[in-house]
């Protein structure tokens, strides 16, 4: 019997593809269009398909890499951004493909975690930032639980105020807050330079 790494994103991949909406994709540009340079390296987390936040970040010119344990989500993500690195492996014991990042983007990944795979995954970001990098995942303001609809797992956000502690004991500043056009709220957080020692802003 295996162990399926995807946590039943994989079985219900074809679902999850046909109901998954533009919500957050203009988010997500907005973001990586004021905070980062041009063409900027971008790590994406429980990336799916690609569609819709990788497919708009690759459109706005940014390089992204692509992590998502689902076999079903990665091939489809080769099939939509052919040209762009993907590895098929659960975010919590990849290597981040060796390599350090201008970006890192988690959408609707976060709260899927367990907890102490949640914290673990923040201080590994932390790590795979460049000085001056930016992180943007996403999670209710709230500290609380429910059921995915889709998978029927229980889901958890840890809250505002336990990220933000845990961002800043790892070495990162929550610069913002986004919300999108779903009121899906957004952790926009900064890795300090090391010329400034303060928080990587645009100017």
């Amino acid at each position: 019997m295996t162990t399926d790494t995807s946590e039943g994103w994989d079985t219900i991949a074809a679902t999850f593809m046909a109901v998954r909406s533009e919500v957050g994709a203009q988010v997500v540009r907005r973001w990586a269009k004021d905070g980062l340079s041009p063409l900027a390296a971008i790590l994406d987390l429980g990336c799916g398909s690609g569609v819709p936040i990788g497919q708009a970040l690759v459109g706005e010119g940014f390089a992204i890499w692509g992590i998502d344990a689902s076999p079903s989500l990665v091939s489809a993500y080769r099939a939509n951004l052919p040209d762009m690195p993907v590895r098929c492996e659960p975010v919590q014991d990849s290597d981040f493909f060796g390599r350090r990042f201008a970006g890192v983007v988690a959408i609707g990944l976060i709260f899927l975690l367990a907890e102490a795979d949640q914290l673990h995954l923040l201080e590994k970001v932390t790590d795979a930032l460049e000085p001056g990098g930016r992180f943007l995942f996403s999670a209710p303001r709230e500290r609380c639980q429910w059921r995915d609809s889709l998978t029927g797992r229980e889901s958890r956000s840890l809250g505002m105020e336990t990220y933000a502690a845990r961002l800043e004991e790892y070495g990162l500043v929550l610069a913002g807050c986004l919300t999108d056009e779903g009121r899906n709220h957004y952790y926009d957080a900064a890795k300090p330079s090391r010329s400034s020692g303060g928080a990587a802003r645009k100017p």
